[in-house]
């Protein structure tokens, strides 16, 4: 089978980059970072939103990790590789220890790939990634056997995801005992030390890290939502890292003799979600402010019309400052699935209107879009752009912004009937967004976990689940591309733009830009 003989060559090549230790560098320093999100919680299993797994992967770790190209490499697994369709057999990485002094074995990943299902009140669950496992056992101390419920293809995808933690440390821990630190034990290159939110995470190197020491001896986290609190910080020195550079600050650092700027296109796609589902739907009305007896946001029509309003080149270039990269669909060109004859819509007032009058509201509604107003790059001001290109086709939108984390608690309570969100494809290929965003919820499969929206249709539903199951590469991909014309045609999701990520760091030091976002400590040099 092509899939097999791939995965073998890629286990074998695994191994052959596995990191290496080094010894600690002759000087060693502090790192004080800017992030420009905030952390709901430090339970690496409860939350899955990008700033949360960026800080615990300083000290928690996947089996396989990403490099910045998305690209697999060995992390705690030295090697994967499927046994038949049904059947993944890992081998771990010997000589592993906990920051507590514990060894590393086989039985923390069983209990660490059935954690997820157990955390309670998770807004956006990892279940997603751990419900095509059908059984996990430890075959010995440092293999893993993995059952699948049917021939499943993207174990090692799934695995990328599942941070690591100690099973006798975690298994009567709840996610307060994680925020608390008590629980805060992984195999990271940094240890915790203390956790204010709201304001910052502090850390300590590991020193006793089986692969390649960070630099710095102790690294602070601070938590700077707020852009120009984030940039002043980096020019007074109080930072020596930010991400997320305002788009309208961009140029000025990068001229700034002091400064270094890195870029890369990621993976983030920034989108809108409506309420497809609920026949009324509470953030929506007539001109006259009373709610509509139907839902106009169930029709296709209309959400074609709310896409064709907005003009996705303007927002790049007004309200991105050119930071961004319009975009019609889930996942970027270097991403498995992407389908490279879908465009975003043009923008066509005119066609617009029409669809509305189609639709039965030929004089518009009323309409509030929620969004956060910390969690991406010019946020609320794309969200009132979008508010603006809404009311010259009829539909009178207001905006409401807030903090992400009431965001994001609002938002897993379907308390909103149109919103603005971004979501990361961090498995790397079209499946995890498919099955996030445009699935129909279903908590048991693990189906829906973003779907705020709740889209459904039985034809896409078909599509990824053959998709998979499907092991052959090109079966699968033109499966995950047929789920991706389905869900886009039907405006399931509205996809805006791809953000442009930018760093900034004090002169001398270097930052390697990431795909997906991370901004990491150690990987930070000088």
């Amino acid at each position: 089978m092509p899939f097999v003989r791939r995965t073998l060559r890629a286990a074998v090549l695994a191994t052959s980059l596995a990191f290496g230790a080094a010894a600690l560098p002759a000087h060693a320093a502090s790192l004080t970072i800017g992030l420009s999100g905030d952390i709901t919680s430090l339970d690496p299993h409860y939350h899955n939103v990008t700033p949360n797994a960026n800080v615990a992967e300083h000290m928690f770790e996947t089996l396989i990790a990403k490099d910045e190209k998305m690209r697999f490499k060995p992390a705690l697994a030295l090697s994967w590789r499927a046994v038949d369709e049904t059947t993944w057999e890992v081998k771990l990485r010997p000589g592993v220890r906990f920051h507590d002094g514990s060894e590393f074995t086989a039985q923390d990943v069983v209990f660490s790939l059935a954690r997820p299902a157990i955390v309670k009140n998770s807004p956006s669950p990892y279940t997603i990634y751990t419900k095509g496992f059908k059984d996990v056992v430890a075959v010995d101390k440092l293999t893993v056997r993995i059952t699948t419920n049917g021939a499943y293809p993207l174990v090692p995808n799934d695995l990328s995801t599942i941070y690591m933690v100690s099973k006798k440390v975690a298994e009567n821990a709840s996610s307060d005992d994680f925020n608390s630190g008590k629980a805060m034990v992984g195999t990271g290159p940094y240890k915790f030390v203390s956790f204010r939110k709201g304001d910052r995470v502090e850390l300590a190197r590991n020193d006793a890290y089986w692969g390649n020491k960070p630099q710095w001896d102790s690294v602070s986290l601070r938590i700077l939502t707020n852009d120009a609190p984030r940039v002043a910080a980096l020019l007074a020195g109080d930072v020596q890292v930010i991400e997320n550079v305002p788009t309208s600050d961009i140029r000025k650092l990068s001229a700034d003799p002091g400064v270094s700027v890195f870029k890369v296109p990621t993976f983030r796609m920034m989108y809108l979600h409506m309420d497809s589902d609920r026949e009324v739907s509470p953030f929506v009305a007539d001109k006259a402010g009373k709610p509509l007896p139907r839902n106009p946001l169930k029709d296709a029509r209309v959400r074609q019309a709310i896409s064709k309003a907005i003009s996705r080149q303007a927002i790049v270039d007004r309200v991105m400052e050119g930071a961004a990269e319009p975009t019609g669909q889930l996942v970027n060109s270097s991403l498995f699935g992407h389908v490279p004859g879908i465009k975003p819509d043009t923008a066509d007032a005119a066609a617009a209107k029409r669809l509305l009058a189609e639709a039965g509201y030929p004089d518009g509604f009323q309409l509030t879009l929620h969004t956060p107003n910390n969690r991406y790059v010019n946020d609320e001001q794309v969200a009132q752009a979008i508010a603006s290109m809404l009311t010259r086709i009829g539909i009178q939108t207001r905006v409401e912004a807030m903090p992400s984390a009431s965001f994001f608690t609002r938002a897993n309570k379907l308390d909103f009937s149109f919103l603005l969100a971004g979501w990361g494809a961090d498995t790397g290929e079209a499946g995890s967004s498919l099955k996030s965003l445009l699935a129909t919820y279903d908590p048991g499969k693990g189906w829906g976990a973003s779907n705020r929206g709740r889209y459904s249709n039985p034809a896409l539903d078909a599509k990824l689940s053959a998709a998979l199951t499907t092991i052959d590469d090109r079966a699968r991909e033109k499966l995950l591309q047929e789920a991706t014309e389905i869900g886009i045609k039907d405006y399931g999701v509205i996809p805006l733009y791809y953000q442009i990520n930018v760093w900034a760091a004090k002169k001398g030091l270097t930052v390697i830009p990431r795909q997906d976002e991370r901004t990491y400590a150690f990987s930070i040099t000088r």
